[in-house]
């Protein structure tokens, strides 16, 4: 049985979050390194000014997760697997070895930069829980509003303008939907609307080395295994216009035979996503399980 780390996207940010990263070592390390690399903007990537940026959002949720996962591999406890929700393929990548931390670093950056420049207000994500894809996709046109994410059997999330998608909350509320709620992103992720800028990041990452995975390294869009550099580069850069596909990815990666599913930092809202999906085996929150309980039941799913 294998033990599968998870990372989060957006709207799992707060105020502050670097300072819960574990306090270890590693983290310590991580945190001089990354700001080797920004300078003085990391001492304030975190504050509720920084945090309305995409840019600053995109970063510490980078930094936070593979703080995580770098103090739960130092505890013992080690991946066979890592999957990634949008932002989060990127620590994934990292955490699997088939992307330097410090590319990592800049390629976010630009990435967030690239998103919030492209449509800097008037557009976003909205979540719709309580109807099927098949329901939603009749709401969308497709040209104003798109399927985003397809996070779990009947939470459905939704990219398009704010006006469009108020319109297609109201229709999903009609329709029988138990809530609408427009996300904590300020970008229409997950569509046609961010073609341009993944393009340009795909430029960008042509300068950039990316490995073949030291681990299984699992797509949020496609739930599918990618082992060659060349083709993971591509999911990483062209991720931000392509649909989520977290429930299919998490049930692939129970048929891979995980058992064990970690989310890193910050949040838990992968954990109750990855909870609806599998039918087998346990899934838990870093933020939210002692690292002593955390460290039993990897013993466990590897029968040590």
């Amino acid at each position: 049985m294998k033990v599968m780390f998870t990372f989060p996207g957006q709207g799992t940010q707060y105020p502050g979050m670097l300072a819960d990263c574990p306090d270890t070592p590693v983290t310590r390390e991580l945190f001089t390194q990354t700001r080797a690399i920004l300078g003085s903007e990391f001492d304030h990537l975190d504050t509720p000014q920084a945090l309305k940026r995409t840019r600053a959002v995109q970063l510490c949720l980078l930094i936070s997760a593979v703080a995580t996962a770098r103090s739960l591999t130092d505890a013992g406890v080690r991946p066979d697997m890592v999957c990634g929700l949008s932002i989060g393929a990127y620590p994934a990548a990292v955490v699997a070895g088939a992307l330097a931390y410090e590319d990592a670093v800049r390629l976010v950056a630009l990435r967030g930069s690239l998103m919030e420049e492209a449509w800097p207000s008037g557009y976003g994500l909205t979540a719709i829980m309580g109807l099927s894809l098949g329901q939603v996709e009749k709401l969308v046109d497709n040209q104003t509003t798109w399927v985003a994410n397809i996070n779990a059997e009947t939470q459905i999330v939704i990219a398009g303008s704010t006006t469009a998608m108020e319109q297609v909350a109201q229709q999903a509320l009609a329709l029988g939907a138990t809530r609408a709620k427009q996300l904590d992103v300020s970008v229409p992720s997950h569509c046609p609307l961010l073609d341009a800028p993944a393009k340009k990041l795909a430029q960008a990452m042509q300068s950039v080395t990316v490995s073949r995975p030291d681990c299984t390294w699992l797509s949020g869009s496609t739930a599918r295994a990618v082992w060659q550099g060349p083709a993971l580069a591509n999911d990483l850069a062209f991720n931000m216009a392509r649909t989520v596909n977290w429930r299919d990815a998490m049930v692939a990666a129970m048929e891979r035979d995980a058992r064990l599913f970690i989310e890193m930092q910050p949040g838990s809202t992968l954990t109750g996503l990855t909870r609806q999906a599998v039918t087998q085996g346990e899934c838990v929150a870093y933020s939210t399980t002692p690292l002593a309980t955390i460290q039993r039941l990897a013993q466990r799913v590897k029968g040590e």
